[in-house]
C-alpha cells in the first residue's frame, strides 16, 4: 500500500526455549494508513502484544521489516529509533506504567524530556502537559502522586502522557484490560474522542470484540498469522 503510515512485512518474530524454538509470529504483513483506527484481535498467545511491540519499535523483529512513514525502522540505529518513538509514537500499555515517585504532572511531561532542546522549552512544555490533563479531566489531581489515584485516573494519565509529543500513531495494548466494565468504557470514549479530534491514527490490541468494532478495521492474528492473509 502506496500510501500507508505503517506497513510490516514479512514479520517473524522467534524465541529461543531451551533447545526449542518458538515462533510467535510466522510470516505478517499488514498496513495502516493515515487516520485508520485498527484493531489487533485473537486468543490468548496469538502475538497480538509481541506484533504491537515490533511495530512500535519496541522489539526487532528476527526478521522482515517495519515501515513508518517510508521510513524502514529497524534499519536505523537505536538512538534513531528511540527518536522516532518519541516524537512521532505514543503508547498506552494495560499496567498504566506511571513512574510512582513523579507526579502527575511529571509522568505527561516525561516522553517530552528525551526530545532535543527540551529543557529551554520547559515552560511550554509544563503547559503543554496541563492542557491534557484538563483534557483528561484530571487538572485537579496534576500534583498527586499515581498511588492516590484510581486505575481509570491512572489509566487517563498514561493516555495523556502517549500524546504529549503530539504523536502521529498511537499504540495501545490492552488500554481497558484492568478496569471495570464501566470505567473502560469512559476511557474508551475519551480514547476515541482524542484520536477523532487530532486526526490521529489508533493500532489497538484488544481481546474484546466489542471494543474492536468501534475500530473502523480489525486484523485477526491466529498461530502467529493474520487470518486470511495479508491485512491491508
Amino acid at each position: 500500500m502506496s500510501d500507508a503510515l505503517l506497513q510490516a512485512e514479512n514479520l517473524v518474530r522467534s524465541f529461543a526455549m531451551g533447545h526449542r524454538r518458538l515462533d510467535v509470529l510466522r510470516g505478517v504483513s499488514l498496513s495502516v494508513r493515515a487516520g485508520e483506527t485498527v484493531a489487533i484481535t485473537g486468543k490468548s498467545g496469538a502475538g497480538k502484544s509481541t506484533l504491537l511491540h515490533i511495530l512500535g519499535g519496541l522489539d526487532r523483529p528476527t526478521s522482515g521489516r517495519v515501515s513508518f512513514d517510508g521510513r524502514d525502522v529497524y534499519a536505523a540505529g537505536e538512538r534513531e529509533r528511540s527518536a522516532l518513538r518519541a516524537a512521532k509514537m505514543g503508547f498506552v500499555f494495560q499496567a498504566y506504567h506511571l513512574l510512582p515517585e513523579l507526579t502527575v504532572r511529571e509522568n505527561v511531561l516525561l516522553p517530552a524530556l528525551g526530545l532535543r532542546g527540551a529543557f529551554l522549552r520547559g515552560g511550554a512544555l509544563r503547559a503543554r502537559a496541563s492542557e491534557l490533563l484538563e483534557m483528561v479531566g484530571l487538572s485537579a489531581r496534576a500534583a498527586h502522586r499515581p498511588n492516590e489515584l484510581s486505575g481509570g485516573e491512572q489509566q487517563r494519565v498514561a493516555l495523556a502522557r502517549a500524546l504529549m509529543n503530539e504523536p502521529r500513531l498511537l499504540l495501545a495494548d490492552e488500554p481497558t484490560g484492568n478496569l471495570d466494565s464501566h470505567t473502560g468504557e469512559d476511557v474508551l470514549r475519551l480514547l476515541f474522542g482524542l484520536v477523532a479530534g487530532k486526526g490521529l491514527t489508533l493500532l489497538m490490541v484488544t481481546h474484546n470484540d466489542d471494543v474492536a468494532a468501534r475500530c473502523s478495521r480489525t486484523i485477526v492474528l491466529k498461530d502467529g498469522v493474520v487470518e486470511g492473509g495479508a491485512a491491508d
